[in-house]
């Protein structure tokens, strides 16, 4: 059992995110709930490792006390990611966030191709992050401008496609697992590769299964970590 002086010393606590949830509204579940049942100050120090989108789920790592000195270097270990790829259409956030916008032919698709197109995607390769995405560009964030219905030129950025497996085709569907680089955004690797299928593609499920070493199958949902935590006995 844990105490509050464990807490504020450092602890790295693995959460699985829940669908529609925000990274944000997940960490302050947890500081929250450690304030009012441990009596922790209202300041002690209490962060994530790296954000997952609301319509994703997942690895969701939080750092507390001394331990969130570690957020970047956790941050900069490789993702592992599962997820579906919906192919013949596309949606301008490249996933289900909103609605889908043109639709393309995919009477050509096959799995011989599938597989082929995977291998344009491992190594290192060019990506655009989301015009729906966090990322600040003349002081706003992307997802800002394009809600306004600004249209900016986004610049593209290297990233790291490790592992590329594709687990199950039913098209439109396509299932997948990647092992990918800090900053690697899968809504666009979703969008690229519905592109080099010459056809369209979006992000229908993702979910982050791994952080470095750090794996789901030990994290905890949020709502058991809080009945988990034991309140602080009344002093005498």
């Amino acid at each position: 059992m844990l105490t509050p002086e464990d807490y504020l010393n450092g602890q790295v606590i693995l959460i699985d995110k829940p669908l529609k949830w925000s990274s944000f509204q997940a960490v302050n579940k947890l500081k929250y709930a450690l304030i009012n049942k441990l009596k922790l100050p209202k300041k002690f120090k209490i962060g994530h490792a790296g954000t997952l989108d609301p319509l994703a789920t997942g690895l969701l790592i939080v750092c507390t006390g001394k331990f969130t000195k570690s957020i970047s270097e956790i941050q900069g270990q490789a993702k592992e990611y599962t997820g579906t790829f919906h192919v013949g259409a596309t949606t301008p956030s490249y996933d289900l966030e909103t609605e889908i916008d043109q639709t393309f032919a995919t009477e050509h698709i096959t799995e011989e191709l599938i597989h082929e197109t995977v291998k344009q995607f491992i190594g290192e390769i060019d990506q655009k992050p989301p015009v729906f995405s966090a990322i600040k560009k003349d002081g706003k964030r992307l997802y800002e401008h394009a809600r306004a219905g600004e249209e900016v030129e986004i610049a593209s950025r290297k990233t790291t496609i490790h592992e590329f497996e594709i687990t199950r085709i039913a098209l439109p569907e396509i299932d997948f697992r990647v092992v990918c680089s800090k900053g690697t955004y899968i809504r666009s690797l979703a969008y690229d590769f519905g592109l080099a299928l010459h056809s369209g593609g979006h992000l229908t499920a993702l979910r982050r299964t791994k952080i470095g070493a750090y794996d789901v199958q030990n994290a905890m949902d949020v709502t058991l970590f809080e009945d988990s935590i034991v309140p602080n006995a009344p002093s005498n």
